[in-house]
């Protein structure tokens, strides 16, 4: 099979975000020359945590990062770009991330890829992927990492909310002029974003968990322009 043939399958794989049970790790692994995938939550919105992980070794680099408090996907989600470190035992790793390299002793992990997980003003998590002998990727296999990341995200933030339902977004309870702005503002997300409405829908609500308010405050915040997803990307 041909690498786009594989990469349109991954994109396909991941182009159901409202499946809870889709393997959001396979798809990497089948595009990209890594040995293992890790994809975790790192944001205010939940966390730290691991959504999926491949294999041992990704789930002990996940949780050594969470621990140590450094390593390459708190660098990724921080500054919202890919942190590609071809062998992590060289010198220029272990001085950026001590701790982390020391702790993985002798585990078989040797090049380490972190893509952020983002979205508008969001910053949830990061793709950690793995190789067992120092390696790179190339600029396509960045720009491919990326977008399957870009994929992934939607999924994340189903799983996340869908585990941390907040007692004020039950539609059941609301006002109907609650669910007109709410409405309102899902269609306004969804013109700054080019989402569709149930990525607005759920944008929004994930605003709302990981800042602490209500969905109707934050919907009310979005329809006078206070929100203004579009303008908070990098």
């Amino acid at each position: 099979m041909s690498h786009r043939a594989r990469f349109d399958d991954a994109v396909r794989a991941l182009s159901s975000p409202g499946d809870l049970r889709a393997d959001l790790c396979s798809p990497f692994l089948s595009v990209l020359p890594v040995t293992g995938v890790s994809i975790s939550v790192l944001g205010g919105i939940a966390g730290p945590g691991t959504i999926c992980a491949s294999d041992r070794r990704a789930s002990r680099l996940d949780e050594l990062q969470f621990d140590l408090g450094e390593g390459p996907c708190w660098e990724a989600m921080a500054s919202r770009r890919p942190v590609l470190t071809e062998n992590i035992r060289h010198q220029t790793a272990c001085d950026a991330w001590p701790a982390l390299v020391g702790a993985l002793g002798d585990e078989r992990i040797m090049g380490v890829f972190a893509f952020p997980l983002a979205v508008g003003s969001l910053d949830i998590g990061a793709v950690d992927l793995y190789t067992e002998h120092p390696a790179r990727l190339d600029d396509g296999e960045v720009a491919d990492a990326m977008a399957l990341a870009g994929f992934a995200v939607w999924h994340v933030l189903h799983r996340v909310l869908d585990d941390h339902r907040s007692q004020e977004d039950s539609r059941e309870e609301e006002p109907a002029s609650s669910r007109r702005e709410f409405h309102q503002a899902t269609g306004m997300v969804l013109a700054q974003m080019d989402v569709q409405a149930s990525d607005a829908a759920l944008l929004i609500r994930a605003h709302a968990f990981s800042t602490g308010r209500t969905v109707l405050e934050v919907s009310r915040d979005i329809v006078d322009r206070r929100i203004v997803f579009s303008e908070e990307m990098p």
